[in-house]
């Protein structure tokens, strides 16, 4: 079996996503990009997926959507929620279906990446 190695981002908002894969590929880390929940869905990436960047606020197929969709299908890829309307219920509703974290945006960078660090740490060392 091949070791989950990559970080996916899924988010509708490109200049998010460029970001991400910046910050991401700046500490050594594989990364892939989506716009939509369905793309993601439809690449094939979730067996590569160590963790998930996800936003919550997605046309279609919402964030919470595709947690609740992963969690039913057993594919526990650890997931990291942004969101630019973070409230209490949405934070506890993600946080109690297993999400790592749930960062407002702006988010810090080094927050988000201690977050990928025990994301990736749930599914096994990495190098």
């Amino acid at each position: 079996m091949t070791p989950k190695t990559v970080i996916s981002v899924v988010d509708d908002d490109e200049s998010i996503r460029r970001a991400l894969v910046r910050m991401i590929k700046s500490v050594g880390l594989d990364v892939e990009t989506f716009a939509s929940a369905e793309e993601f869905l439809a690449s094939g990436d979730l067996i590569n997926s160590a963790c998930l960047i996800l936003d919550v606020g997605l046309p279609g197929i919402s964030g919470i959507d595709l947690q609740e969709r992963l969690n039913s299908a057993s594919c526990h890829i650890p997931i990291i929620f942004l969101t630019a309307n973070v409230d209490d219920r949405t934070r506890e509703r993600v946080m109690k279906a297993g999400a790592v974290n749930c960062f407002s945006k702006p988010f810090s960078r080094n927050a988000l990446l201690d977050a990928v660090r025990a994301a990736r740490l749930r599914t096994g060392p990495r190098s």
